[in-house]
């Protein structure tokens, strides 16, 4: 059923959408590089003194106590760069996966190809977990550019009109698309009931789900991956990518995790399994902490 909003919220939704339609109409012609440069270098001036930066520097304080306030900034600043290259590179994603004659691409590297292909051949379900680091709608593109038909998880805008925007972008690059909503769980079992392939990101807040350790402090995260891992026995993969420099990736897959063996309380197996997905995150995040989202509350 469609919903029905206020007028006045269905004005602020068509100002809303009307800025970033011009915003696309605008990046859309500038070289890719341009576009990404240009991105971040406004929200690196900009963003660390939008109020959400306080959300920011109270995560890094409490991930890393050890680190200086120039040290913190120095972070934050970065993270505000990745940002704006990231919603600079949105319309560019089809362009970003450039390929020459012999199908290889100069500004995406994948050290972890042959996984795809072992993923693709295998005829049976997966699961693959991401998080939001460098440009992590890449995650979506990879597989689609290797033949590996993955359906992505996602959550769509607030705003419907912006949604739709972005729906015609994500599916000329990606592959197919699951709303996340009321019935998420039946259209990711339907994909794996049929051999598919599930990806979803897992590093934000869910008030219901289990406890698990980040950066040695708990937070909340959705049990659904951990669910699903074992109601099927499938593999469950990682996935990441990482920004080289400018508009120029490496997108990796892991090999299946060990996940730990199966426990009588469905509650304290979750968290187990999803204690490991867990740590995997943490880990990407150590190795660049200016490339994944600090500026939204992930401890509460």
């Amino acid at each position: 059923m469609r919903r029905s909003y206020p007028l006045a919220k269905r004005l602020l939704h068509l100002i809303e959408a009307a800025g970033l339609l011009a915003l696309i109409v605008l990046v859309w012609p500038l070289p890719t590089d341009w576009a990404s440069s240009l991105g971040g270098w406004c929200a690196r001036r900009i963003g660390p003194w939008l109020p959400v930066s306080r959300v920011g520097r109270d995560n890094l304080r409490r991930a890393y106590p050890e680190k200086s306030a120039a040290e913190i900034e120095a972070i934050l600043a970065g993270v505000w760069e990745n940002l704006g290259r990231y919603l600079l590179e949105y319309p560019h994603l089809e362009r970003i996966w450039d390929v020459d004659e012999q199908g290889r691409s100069r500004r995406i590297e994948m050290p972890d190809a042959a996984e795809f292909i072992r993923l693709r051949e295998s005829g049976k379900p997966a699961i693959i977990f991401g998080a939001h680091l460098a440009n992590w709608e890449l995650l979506a593109v990879a597989p689609a550019r290797h033949g590996l038909e993955v359906t992505v998880l996602f959550r769509p805008p607030n705003n419907p009109i912006a949604a739709t925007i972005l729906q015609r972008i994500r599916n000329a690059a990606m592959g197919e698309l699951l709303s996340i909503g009321v019935h998420t769980a039946i259209g990711a079992t339907a994909v794996l009931d049929r051999g598919g392939k599930l990806g979803m990101l897992v590093d934000q807040h869910v008030r219901l789900g289990p406890q698990v350790m980040f950066f040695g402090q708990p937070v909340r995260v959705s049990a659904m991956l951990a669910k699903l891992a074992r109601r099927y026995g499938c593999p469950v993969h990682g996935a990441r990518v990482e920004r080289l420099d400018g508009a120029r990736f490496r997108v990796r897959l892991t090999p299946p995790l060990e996940l730990p063996p199966p426990l009588k309380d469905p509650a304290a197996d979750a968290a187990a399994i999803m204690s490991l997905v867990t740590a995997t995150v943490e880990g990407w995040v150590r190795e660049h902490p200016e490339q994944w989202l600090w500026l939204h509350r992930r401890w509460r």
